[in-house]
């Protein structure tokens, strides 16, 4: 009789040779694009990006057109005919839209430093699981988030505290983000908890620990989140039109909405665009164009922290 010697079933058999060694396989959407996907990829890609630029493309060029151009266009102009800086000029002649664009810059420059060292205690606290009370402190902030008491209650409240005609009112009612918190402190957990022991093992206290480890570690996180406080406070107008009554003090974006609407403008300006020497148009794309011009600027600088600051902070909370 012959002996039958049982093999497992996926075995190899005993002569086989060394086996090639296989990838598993992957899901669709992890596999290596055609030449057909990378195209209609890159087509996409630039119909998006067209689709951004030409806007700002048309605003820019009709802002540095004179009006006879403006006036041969019908409109917006598209191909410019000649550049002219008339608009720019007149809108930084008159003493209203400076003085405006030096507020807004103030405004951001102040709120932006408050509600960045806010937000970082706020999120350092609530990131060490054994502090005082920080799980009750996180449900009364993520309550916010879907809660408010309105805006009437809100109105009554700053004009009780004699904010209303200070730029306080600017800043204070919009001075924290929860979301940014939650980022931030997200961010703040995924550091080392053994870097932070050692720390605290040779003398340093917390405010060492936030300063010279936490903070430097997390440069891509707070140049995210001051970013989006700082865009915050230079586009803002609501609070502005509600809490202020003083012509005088109102920030950029509000001059804007009122040169935007014919509402308001300034005396030389107005008396330019009357007797034709300026196109209405060309003031208002200009207006658009000072206050697009520092988001445009910052955002590049910015623009390499924006994937690790957000998606770290977003996904280790």
């Amino acid at each position: 009789m012959t002996a039958v010697i049982d093999r497992p079933p996926n075995s190899e058999p005993p002569n086989a040779g060394p086996r090639r060694w296989q990838a598993p396989p992957r899901p669709v959407w992890e596999e290596r694009p055609s030449r057909a996907g990378l195209a209609g990829k890159g087509l996409v890609l630039a119909l998006a990006c067209l689709g951004i630029l030409f806007p700002l493309w048309i605003v820019l060029v009709t802002s540095l057109s004179s009006r006879r151009t403006i006036d041969e266009a019908g409109g917006l102009v598209m191909i410019p005919k000649g550049i002219t800086f008339v608009a720019y000029q007149e809108l930084l002649s008159g003493g209203q839209v400076t003085r405006a664009a030096v507020i807004s810059v103030l405004i951001t420059l102040v709120g932006t430093l408050f509600s960045m060292t806010v937000s970082v205690l706020c999120a350092y606290g609530l990131s060490r699981t054994g502090s005082l009370g920080h799980r009750w402190l996180l449900m009364i902030l993520l309550a916010t988030m879907f809660f408010s008491a309105g805006l009437i209650p809100t109105y009554l409240l700053v004009q009780s505290l004699g904010l209303t005609d200070t730029y306080l009112a600017l800043i204070l009612p919009s001075a924290i983000s929860v979301f940014n918190i939650l980022v931030l402190r997200g961010f703040f957990m995924g550091i080392s908890q053994e870097l932070i022991d050692s720390a605290r093992i040779d003398g340093a206290g917390d405010v060492r620990i936030l300063w010279q480890i936490v903070m430097p570690l997390s440069r891509a996180v707070l140049a995210v989140i001051t970013l989006f406080y700082a865009v915050g406070y230079w586009s803002a107008w609501f609070n502005a039109s509600l809490y202020l009554n003083d012509q005088d003090m109102m920030p950029l974006q509000n001059v804007m909405i009122q040169l935007v609407q014919k509402q308001e403008a300034p005396v030389g300006l107005g008396q330019a665009i009357k007797t034709g020497q300026l196109s209405g148009l060309a003031v208002q794309m200009a207006v658009m164009v000072m206050a697009l011009l520092p988001v445009a600027v910052l955002s590049p600088f910015v623009q390499r922290h924006f994937k690790k600051g957000m998606l770290t902070g977003a996904v280790k909370g």
